[in-house]
């Protein structure tokens, strides 16, 4: 069985924490993860920096032009994680653009991915309709899912044909906007969570965007199986770097 899918059978208010490959230097990529592992997170997400981020904010945009600076690339990445289980058990997935993909071979990113055990990657501009025409078999042929993003303004068609084509989590983006970090949720967003929530979806759903705190975290979590929190660690590494990181968890919980 798929780690990720594990993971939510066994556990219960998931806490997944994106960073940003090649940053804050080029090498922290594994001490990262490490440490996270340590910390108690249940789920980590590793950005593969692009150099035109559409759905990212500010935070991790500039996080992504350092770790391009400091020479990360899809090779770098793969080369840094050939002993990843040698580090953590723990479910790693790949969010990547679909272009830097495309150039680098889809099956053979499939491949690398299998390889390094990745469990999983998360392609914010691959329209569902294409990876299930196109791609499925590929990902499925290398143990990879693929999970797919939902906003306040996807139709419920949509949402149920991606539930049905799932065989991770649901990303459900908090607002449609870009990923970044805020204090409480308004009316507005708690009511598009709950609405979600009575779907009833087979998938199990990730609240991200704009997490930060123990407050919208706990707000999230309400109607969801957990939360990912990227830019908030991306800012706590900026000003503590990687030895903040237990305290930030903690703060988190």
């Amino acid at each position: 069985m798929n780690r990720i899918n594990e993971t939510f059978i066994n556990k219960k208010n998931i806490l997944s924490i994106y960073f940003t490959a090649g940053f804050p230097k080029l090498q922290d990529t594994m001490t990262i993860i490490k440490e996270l592992d340590n910390s108690g997170v249940d789920m980590i997400e590793i950005g593969l920096p692009f150099s035109d981020p559409l759905a990212d904010g500010p935070t991790i945009q500039e996080s992504s032009t350092i770790a391009l600076s400091n020479g990360m690339n899809t090779n770098i990445l793969f080369e840094q994680m050939k002993d990843l289980r040698s580090v953590t058990e723990l479910p790693v997935i790949i969010m990547g653009y679909l272009n830097p993909i495309i150039q680098f071979g889809i099956e053979e990113f499939c491949l690398k991915c299998k390889e390094c055990q990745i469990d999983g990657l998360i392609i914010p501009d691959l329209p569902v309709d294409i990876y299930h025409d196109q791609y499925q078999s590929i990902f499925k042929k290398y143990n990879l899912q693929n999970m797919f993003l939902i906003t306040p303004q996807t139709s419920e068609e949509r949402i149920r044909f991606i539930d049905e084509i799932s065989e991770g989590f649901i990303y459900m983006v908090s607002s449609f906007s870009t990923t970044g970090a805020q204090e409480i949720f308004g009316d507005e967003t708690v009511n598009y969570f709950k609405r979600i929530n009575k779907m009833n979806l087979k998938a199990p759903l990730l609240v991200g965007f704009g997490i930060s705190n123990q407050e919208t975290c706990r707000v999230a979590t309400e109607n969801s199986d957990g939360v990912i929190i990227g830019s908030a660690y991306i800012n706590s590494l900026k000003s503590g770097g990687i030895k903040a990181t237990k305290k930030f968890i903690e703060d988190l919980r």
